[in-house]
């Protein structure tokens, strides 16, 4: 701690308030149209038209655009495993093996190791920008950060102070999250815990599929959930899946690959989803085990390289599969019992990194808005951010030095309100410069 304490000499808390554009900065657009060209071309319109719903859309879905900003800015370098696409809608409930409802950090494409700042910069960030996109003003903005980041410091401490196995073993339960919400928003909170709670095999079977026949097939829908015969190099997509499955099998552990291995693969369908992926090869999978009644749903995405590598390195796994589920681990500590990767091999010189995990088992996010969270309880509800950030990085990283920079100063919080204010700007203007792309024929959006 005392060692954390004094990086403040080398890094202070008012650099760390300080946004600084890089001196030749890419153009947003730019490093976008530069991601289209590694993913599928179809679908790009889609993630452009998600992406130009608001701001805070657009941020979404530019976790490389912040890239090349957040490597601008000065750090402490004590590197913890990074979510690398931090944002306040990448955070909801998910079942543990044991099939208890706990809360964290639910996406990891971009995941890769780095310091523990360009997490909770992007995290506070997004939590302007959201605040803002629904009407919020600067007050409500600055609460919200500031619960974040108090929690972020008052967990570090707690952390830094607990042994390594407990540390291990903590997790943020039902009963915990009940505490953050005050009576007027417990109605909500029951709602949404009930829903996620009710999100399994048997619900994503009478949701995603029909009777075809005497046979269950996944429904089209689209160009959001599709059938295709060959992959986008012409090459029979059965035959593929077979093999990715395989290999996807021999990662398993033993007890998990024989569960694994009593169902049989029914049907697949790529399936768009969410707004920084779309565009990446996302399939669901439709198993059965013991007849209709014992459905199992997986969810194949292809990983790539995360869009923190050229400015954090590449990652030690040449596997980009095998990336995101090592950062999963370490982040989360009680990932989907199905969760891992594999490689799906076209060629001598063409292959394609994914993982799997259950679609749907107890797994629900919290939107921001209408229907989800509002204005009122934004606030209660964002110190679940900074407490969930904070476990991940004490997993990952040395709880102690981190505890001992940020300790609980003010001068902290502020320091981080002032980064988050003045990336909403930067964010704003990027916004602007993708509408006008978009009005001026050089994006193409879909019309959904």
């Amino acid at each position: 701690m005392a060692d954390g304490k004094a990086l403040r000499k080398l890094v202070s808390f008012s650099d760390q308030g300080t946004y600084i554009p890089p001196k030749h900065r890419i153009d947003p657009v730019s490093i976008l149209e530069a991601q289209a060209k590694q993913r599928i071309e179809s679908l790009i319109p889609i993630r452009y038209e998600r992406m130009l719903q608001s701001p805070f859309a657009f941020y979404r879905g530019g976790a490389a655009i912040m890239a090349q900003d957040l490597a601008n800015q000065p750090t402490t370098g004590i590197t913890v495993q990074l979510c690398g696409d931090m944002h306040v809608s990448n955070f909801g409930l998910f079942g543990t093996a044991e099939h208890r409802l706990v809360f964290g950090i639910n996406d990891f494409d971009e995941t890769l190791p780095g310091s523990w700042e360009w997490d909770l910069k992007r995290l506070v960030a997004s939590a302007v920008i959201a605040c803002e996109s629904n009407g919020g003003d600067k007050a409500t903005s600055k609460k919200i950060v500031m619960r974040i980041c108090t929690e972020y410091q008052k967990r570090m401490t707690e952390y830094a102070n607990m042994p390594y196995l407990d540390l291990a073993q903590q997790f943020i339960s039902e009963e915990q999250i009940r505490k953050q919400f005050g009576k007027e928003h417990q109605k909500v909170l029951d709602a949404y815990l009930k829903q996620t709670k009710g999100q399994g095999n048997i619900q994503v079977l009478q949701k995603l599929t029909t009777l075809v026949g005497k046979d269950r097939r996944i429904i089209n829908k689209p160009p959001l959930i599709e059938h295709f015969k060959k992959n986008a190099y012409g090459m029979p997509l059965e035959s593929l899946i077979d093999k990715a499955l395989l290999n996807y099998s021999s990662t398993l552990l033993a007890d998990r690959k024989i569960l694994f291995e009593r169902y049989s693969l029914k049907d697949f369908a790529r399936k768009v989803v969410g707004v920084g992926s779309v565009g990446t090869n996302c399939m669901v999978l439709y198993f059965e085990g013991d007849g209709e009644c014992d459905p199992l749903f997986l969810q194949y995405k292809e990983a790539q390289k995360s869009v923190l590598s050229p400015y954090l390195g590449e990652s030690i796994y040449r596997d980009m599969g095998k990336r995101v589920v090592a950062g999963q681990r370490l982040l989360q500590g009680a990932p989907d019992i199905f969760l891992s990767f594999g490689s799906m091999q076209f060629d001598i010189d063409r292959s394609e990194g994914f993982y799997i995990r259950q679609l749907r088992d107890m797994k629900g996010g919290i939107s921001i808005g209408p229907g989800g969270i509002s204005l009122k309880n934004f606030a209660d509800y964002s110190k679940l951010y900074g407490w969930a950030l904070a476990l991940g990085h004490a997993r990952s990283g040395d709880a102690a030095m981190i505890a001992g920079y940020c300790d609980e100063s003010k001068e902290f919080t502020e320091a981080m309100y002032s980064f988050a204010k003045s990336y909403a700007k930067q964010n704003e203007q990027d916004y602007g410069q993708f509408c006008k792309a978009v009005k001026s024929g050089r994006l193409k959006v879909a019309k959904l």
